[in-house]
């Protein structure tokens, strides 16, 4: 189910400038589906990626925790998120969520949230002591 959805959303990306379509697709502990896609900017650091958008369409619609999540990317290997984007399925995510990156191509790569982000820096790091 989310490789079709991610695969379906990735057509959409709005990437004029790159040419690099991402798409992602996420299931939340409540099991419902949440996608996302990559919207550019000509001011490139304006733009967002696929794994923010899957993640704030979650949160828009009361979901708060990740069960499972999968990219995909037209590439010639399985394609990981950026490191914003790590710490962002991490602030979501237990470290043994499973993560599926994919190409277009059929390639796939799983591994988890903590392979993904080794030494995520969380909320216990900013309690006092």
């Amino acid at each position: 189910m989310l490789l079709e959805l991610a695969t379906n959303v990735r057509l959409r990306a709005y990437a004029p400038y790159s040419r690099f379509k991402v798409g992602a697709a996420l299931r939340s502990t409540s099991g419902a589906a949440h996608i996302g896609c990559n919207v550019e900017n000509v001011a490139y650091p304006e733009g967002t990626c696929a794994e923010a958008g899957a993640i704030a369409a979650m949160i828009a619609s009361g979901d708060t925790a990740i069960a499972e999540i999968l990219v995909i990317a037209d590439s010639p290997s399985p394609v990981p998120p950026c490191g914003g984007c790590r710490q962002k399925i991490a602030e979501f995510a237990a470290p043994d969520v499973k993560v599926t990156l994919c190409t277009t191509d059929g390639a796939q790569l799983v591994m988890t949230v903590g392979d993904l982000l080794p030494g995520v820096f969380t909320a216990a790091h900013m309690a006092k002591v």
